[in-house]
Formats: structure tokens, sequence, C-alpha cells
């Protein structure tokens, strides 16, 4: 039976003090015995605050993106080595923003700035990869945005980049992976969508990790729902039977919040 996974998502949040705050609220709440995993990704400069706090707790760390190589001329860019180094075990790859793709663009986020986020189908795979080599469980985020689903071209665009991210993975290591579905159009914006659309598309992340890794990663692989998750439509969301947990974004911010999100997950 497959372990749900619940993770919450920072972005560029919190500062050192107030993520000791959040994770002290957190920690001091939380049963010590939750239903599904627990995942924290703060930015990196909190990683090591974070680490130091979650040591020995049932909540996990980890971080919110990676490079492929493991040292070199990189400025900027994180290795897989360093994260494991400063306590990660999670590490989440390909998500929207990284790949330039936002429900709400910033009205001067032109074709050119936007471009400088530049994640692609072919990076994450790498990314994906050097997650996996190094031990790290990575959370791979795909998801179509509202031109394509006004287009009809929401299942198309899933097992596109389902497919591509998979793209010389083992089947051992295929089912090793979280898939989160984040309906581009639905992060950031207060929109979420349909639980019985959201399971049918889980559902179809699945069954494209079959084509590529076989039925025994399809029914291992877990995979989540991520777009304006919170603690008013957890419950809906997270008793499909295709939804093994949530990416949370701004709700994992605020512990009570969270915790609720954590609560409605269903006892097994």
């Amino acid at each position: 039976m497959r372990r749900g996974v619940i993770a919450g998502n920072w972005k560029m949040h919190c500062t050192l003090e107030e993520t000791r705050r959040l994770l002290e609220e957190l920690l001091h709440r939380l049963e010590s015995q939750p239903a599904c995993e627990v995942v924290v990704c703060p930015p990196f400069t909190a990683l090591s605050t974070a680490a130091a706090l979650l040591h020995n707790t049932p909540v996990k760390l980890g971080a919110q993106d990676l490079f492929w190589k493991e040292k070199g001329a990189y400025t900027g860019q994180i290795a897989p080595g360093m994260l494991v180094d400063v306590g990660c075990e999670y590490v989440i790859i390909g998500h929207s923003e990284r790949r330039g793709r936002f429900g709400v663009p910033e009205p001067d986020f032109d074709a050119t700035i936007l471009a400088y986020f530049g994640e692609s189908d072919a990076t994450v795979n790498r990314k994906l990869r050097a997650a996996l080599a190094a031990g790290l469980t990575p959370i791979c985020c795909v998801g179509e945005t509202l031109t394509e689903r006004q287009a009809g071209q929401t299942d198309a665009v899933i097992r596109r980049q389902t497919r591509a991210a998979l793209e010389g993975i083992s089947e051992g290591d295929a089912r090793k992976i979280v898939f989160a579905y984040e309906p581009v159009w639905a992060i950031g914006t207060g929109e979420v969508c349909a639980a019985g659309e959201a399971n049918r598309v889980c559902g179809l992340i699945r069954t494209a990790v079959g084509e590529v890794a076989g039925s025994d990663a399809a029914a291992a692989v877990r995979v989540q729902y991520g777009g304006s998750v919170k603690p008013e439509n957890a419950a809906d969301l997270l008793v499909q039977p295709e939804i093994d947990g949530a990416l949370v974004g701004g709700a994992s911010l605020k512990a009570a919040d969270f915790l609720a999100i954590l609560h409605a997950y269903p006892a097994s």
C-alpha cells in the first residue's frame, strides 16, 4: 500500500527566525505518528536551521531545486550532495515556476524574463537522475497552463512531461519518484481543480509511468495534487483513490493551515 506524502513548498519565504517560529509551532502541535509522510521545503538559506529543528522528528526536510552536477564552475547552483550533507531527504524538481509557467504571471515578466527560469523536460530528467543517484526522493512536478487546458491539451501535456521525466530511468528508480500534478492555472490563483478531475489526471500520470517503467512502478509511484490546496478543500482531494498526498504552497506557511491539511489525510 502506498504511503501518502504531504509536502510544504515554502517558495521564496521565511527568514531564519521565521523558519524557527514556524517549525517550532508545527512540531509542537504535530501528532507523533502522522497518517502520512510530512515534508517541508524551505529556501536554501534556511535548510541548515530547519535540519537542526527537524532532527529526530517525524517531519522530513526537502529542498526546492538542485543541479545535476556534483561540483564545478556552476555559479549559483546547488549540488545533490550538498543537499544530502545538510540533511535533505526530498527535493522538488520541475516546479512550474522553475519552468517559467506561472498561474498569474507578473506584469513585467515578458518572454525574455520568463526565459530566465528556463527549466525544460530535458533538465528535469537530468535533475531526477542526479537526485536518485544521491539517494534523494524527488518530487517531480507536471501540469498544464490555462491556455493548454482550454485548448484540450491537458492529457497530452501531462503524458509528455511524465514520459520525458522518466527517460533513461530504471523501473526500480521510477517507483521511488513522487509525482505532483500541479495545474498551473490553479497555482497562486485561488482556483482549484475539481477533485474528480484532479483524480483523473493523477491517474493519467500513473498510466504514463506504467507505459515507460511498467505496471509495478505505476502501482508503487506516489502522485500528489498541488494547486491552491487549503484546509477547506483538502479532504475532498485527499480521499481520491489516485491522489497520494499534496504539494502545498501558501497554506504551508501557516502551521494551523498545514496541520489542518495533514489531518485531512485519511487514516489507513
